[in-house]
């Protein structure tokens, strides 16, 4: 895991001047090492979402009040999006854990933009009022983190090795992957073995690259959107107390309608490759196929 513990840090807390490529250990080496300010952001997520899935769907009746109006609705559309995706074969298994990840990466790459997540923690300083910027803040997008974004993609794709061997069986995926297409016969029937196997190698790569590539595009995109709003927002640090915390607060705030847009569409793109990525493995044959389309 990639963390950090400065030498000495101050007990006050601070306003942050950067953005780390690592996050930071919040109880220092030892036992809780793996407790990150990343980790921690994640579980205020987690305790967010479990606050008003709990919230909306107690009391439930046929007249929704606003709560179970709301979650039914987001149930109902993003179910809508997996089943037209994956099919209605896949859906029902396939929809818990892709709604799980959208509405997870969704709700961190948002509550990233708050005032207060990457900008609050503790830094070194010569004195309790002297203290010049944070090396350990409190909060982190945890989706800004590589750990956050590896972990996922490893999870998703363990639950794709899990269906994809439940629908179509070991022998189903090695024949779909290195098969010859076509029904070609004789000798160039021999020449299509060789060139669909070696385009199933080229696959099988590709399929284990997914676990590089999902978690890299999430993580690049945010952490690059909190390191843009961390540098704009200091751009007038220096020029005298008022002037410096005007600037951090207005010159970001074009920036942040953008990471809004960044944050959604990131959670859409990480969602949606996963629930291809299962389309494209679990289809048995045309007929299935069909059904799919």
């Amino acid at each position: 895991m990639l963390t950090t513990t400065p030498d000495s840090v101050s007990t006050l807390p601070l306003l942050a001047s950067g953005v780390h490529s690592y996050a930071s250990e919040l109880f220092g080496a030892g036992f809780l090492s793996f407790f990150t300010n990343s980790v921690f952001t994640a579980l205020v997520v987690i305790g967010l979402l479990l606050w008003f899935s709990r919230k909306a769907t107690s009391n439930m009746s046929l007249v929704p009040h606003k709560a179970q109006n709301f979650f039914e609705l987001i149930v109902e559309f993003l179910f809508n999006q997996v089943e037209a995706v994956v099919g209605k074969e896949m859906a029902p298994k396939a929809f818990p854990l892709l709604a799980t990840l959208f509405i997870f990466i969704l709700v961190t790459n948002w509550l990233g933009l708050f005032p207060g997540v990457g900008t609050i923690g503790w830094g070194p300083g010569t004195g309790p009022l002297s203290v010049k910027e944070v090396t350990e803040p409190l909060f982190r997008p945890a989706t800004a983190d590589l750990n956050m974004t590896l972990a996922m993609a490893l999870i998703f794709f363990a639950f794709w090795i899990y269906w994809t061997i439940s629908e179509v069986g070991v022998w189903g995926f090695l024949v779909h992957t290195f098969g010859p297409k076509g029904g070609l016969r004789g000798l160039m029937g021999m020449v299509m073995i060789v060139i669909f196997f070696c385009v199933g190698l080229i696959e099988l790569f590709s399929i284990l690259l997914r676990n590089v590539t999902l978690p890299m595009r999430l993580y690049g995109n945010i952490f690059a959107g909190e390191s843009v709003l961390h540098t704009i927002g200091g751009i007038l640090d220096g020029k005298g107390a008022v002037v410096s915390f005007l600037g951090s607060v207005f010159l970001p705030m074009p920036f942040y309608f953008m990471e809004l847009l960044v944050g959604l569409l990131q959670a859409m793109v990480f969602t949606l490759l996963c629930a291809v990525y299962i389309s494209l493995s679990t289809a048995h044959d045309d007929s299935h196929g069909e059904e799919h389309h």
